[in-house]
């Protein structure tokens, strides 16, 4: 049995008197690091140079932090509603600090989007790697401690453990501990708000070799609340709706597109006439591939389980079962509800969901027979921040070699759809971003970074539509990429290629195609906005009403930052016009009811004029 613990230092002390002060301690992505032990370890550390500490890792997560007046004045209740009592990892703030001691390292393979962005130590330690080698990874280096966030169950008498929301690498490195091909201690620390996923995370409590378990160390669980989904963000998930067949299987990668795509399949489901009008109006004289309901239903098969896998459950399109079970996954990370929704399963339902290590649901290797028969027809669905027009992604990092997130499973998927008969892999991008005041493509001629290939091309969906460039020539690639490009970078991009010799000198973009504005988009959601199809929050939110009011007032300021000419007509508007009932409600939660300065009076106007244009 392990050895029970109550004082985080205490256990701090026992892991160093067992292990040594060379501690090669992996600490699970995400959601599952156990953050007492951690901080304790580490305190010990930076009091005694003479511990070696190194921390193997992924998906360091951190508090929000606003910086203007109006995020702090909106985010600020949020933040102490949401993570309030989430413990800070002491490595982290001594990292963007520039405090590291000496005798500590910290590595990761994967990063929160941009979190470390211009941080040198945190890029000159990334490891680039595939979710599925980390754990190989992290067992050459000489793991010898492993801490994680678990659950507890006692059933006549008996401990048990959940590894819940992380079994991704801790159960590859659990097997290769059975099998003698390593040696650490597992440490665990009980969090009661973590769900007791049944499954193979469901261990006996001698697996471990120490347990922290105290009211004194409970916490609320990191639950980042989801985002409202926009009308692009919309456009490309309803595009990847049309591409998955009834009866197939799914995997949904990190992101708001997996709201988006789950919503459309929902509508695709339950008002197929309805999903059918959105469509025509997306895409004008095309039906849909696949546009039906789901009569078969689908199999999840995700390295990441997120909300909107449960929304597909309940609408009842989440029904294929493979050995009894409906979606498999390796990590989850969500909201409050997410948790709570898992917590309140009834043992039926919850046993149709199980945790599995990452190479089960990341690769084909062991047991392949198998996993082809389950995973029929497969729509491996991921995000890029930027595409080549020749069919490569990028999706982890920048030209100059700072990374931004990781590779994590991309590859992993995308090397599945090769694979595996009637499969495909689906990259989703939006089709611009802002920089400062520009907008620029996502969709480039070349770029000095690749996370995916041109040579696994298969499928990629912008907000304008979908190109299919599985065993395309170059040129048709380029036409076709083109195609869903925003069109006020059309003719610069075709020139590009044309001048490269890579496309005909006489080709023309169709003029079916030559209507890829923001514009277009938003009205062809418009009706499906208004009749309730689409909503922000498909999934329920973490934001109360008046928040909820507030989030699209403060992305329109946001917006008209960059073009500072419409400020002025904001301004006037917000100051000649009071705010109705509903908007004074608004201004009191960001404190602006009673301004007292120049500044507040500004804000407020600017507010009140951007909650006006929402309505």
């Amino acid at each position: 049995m392990p050895k029970l613990f109550s004082d985080p230092e205490a256990i701090a002390e026992h892991i160093i008197r067992d292990v040594g002060t060379n501690l090669v301690v992996g600490l699970p992505l995400g959601l599952g690091k156990a953050n007492h032990v951690v901080n304790a370890l580490y305190a010990r550390a930076a009091a005694d140079r003479s511990i070696k500490l190194t921390l193997f890792s992924a998906l360091t997560l951190e508090k929000p932090r606003p910086s203007s007046l109006l995020e702090r004045r909106f985010i600020g209740p949020v933040i102490n509603r949401l993570f309030g009592g989430y413990p800070d990892l002491a490595y982290a703030s001594a990292l963007h600090a520039g405090e590291l001691p000496p005798n500590v390292e910290v590595i990761e393979f994967f990063f929160l989007a941009g979190k470390w962005l211009r941080v040198p130590y945190a890029q000159q330690h990334y490891i680039s790697a595939n979710y599925t080698h980390a754990s190989s990874y992290l067992l050459a280096r000489g793991l010898n401690v492993v801490a994680q966030l678990i659950a507890k169950r006692v059933v006549d008498g008996v401990t048990r453990y959940s590894l819940s929301c992380n079994t991704d690498t801790t159960l590859d490195i659990l097997r290769a501990r059975n099998e003698g091909l390593a040696s650490f201690k597992l440490i665990g620390q009980v969090n009661s708000e973590l769900p007791f996923m049944p499954g193979a995370g469901d261990l006996p409590a001698d697996e471990f070799s120490a347990v922290l378990d105290s009211p004194a160390t409970e916490f609320p669980l990191f639950a980042p609340p989801s985002e409202p989904v926009s009308d692009t963000k919309y456009a490309i998930g309803l595009h990847v709706a049309r591409l998955v067949p009834d009866g197939g299987t799914l995997q949904i990668g990190i992101g708001q597109v997996g709201d988006a795509l789950a919503q459309g399949l929902i509508v695709r489901h339950r008002d197929n006439a309805q999903f059918h009008a959105i469509m025509k109006r997306l895409v004008p004289g095309t039906d849909p591939a696949e546009s039906g309901p789901f009569g078969k239903g689908l199999y999840g098969v995700s390295e990441m389980l997120i909300e909107a896998f449960l929304g597909l459950i309940n609408a009842g399109i989440l029904t294929r079962e493979v050995d009894g079970v409906t979606l498999h996954g390796a990590f989850f990370l969500g909201p409050k509800s997410f948790y709570r929704a898992l917590r309140e399963m009834s043992a039926e339902q919850l046993a149709r969901i199980q945790m599995m290590p990452v190479s089960f649901t990341n690769q084909l290797y062991g047991d392949e027979d198998a996993k082809r028969r389950a995973r029929i027809d497969a729509r491996f669905v991921n995000t890029a921040m930027m595409a080549t027009l020749m069919g490569a992604a990028v999706s982890d990092g920048l030209e100059d070699g700072q990374v931004i997130s990781g590779v994590g499973g991309q590859y992993n998927f995308v090397a599945q759809a090769f694979e595996l008969e009637g499969a495909r892999s689906v990259i989703a991008l939006d089709a611009t971003r802002q920089s400062g005041r520009k907008t620029l493509s996502n969709l480039r001629w070349s770029y000095g970074h690749q996370t995916i290939p041109r040579h696994l091309r298969d499928l990629f969906v912008t907000e304008y539509g979908v190109a299919d460039v599985r065993g395309k020539s170059d040129a048709e690639t380029i036409a076709a990429m083109l195609a869903i490009t925003d069109s006020r970078f059309q003719d610069e991009l075709a020139r590009t290629a044309k001048d490269a010799g890579k496309l005909q000198k006489k080709f023309e973009i169709p003029r079916s195609h030559r209507e890829n504005f923001p514009e277009r988009i938003t009205q062809a959601l418009k009706p499906a906005r208004e009749a309730g199809l689409l909503p922000s929050f498909p999934f329920g939110s973490d934001f109360d009403a008046v928040e909820q009011r507030l989030i699209p007032a403060l992305q329109l300021l946001r917006e008209a930052q960059r073009t500072p000419l419409t400020l002025p007509g904001l301004l006037w508007q917000g100051m000649t016009q009071p705010p109705d009932a509903a908007n004074r409600e608004c201004l009191a939660r960001l404190g602006l009811d009673k301004p007292t300065t120049f500044a507040e009076r500004a804000y407020r106007a600017l507010v009140n004029a951007a909650l006006m244009r929402m309505k």
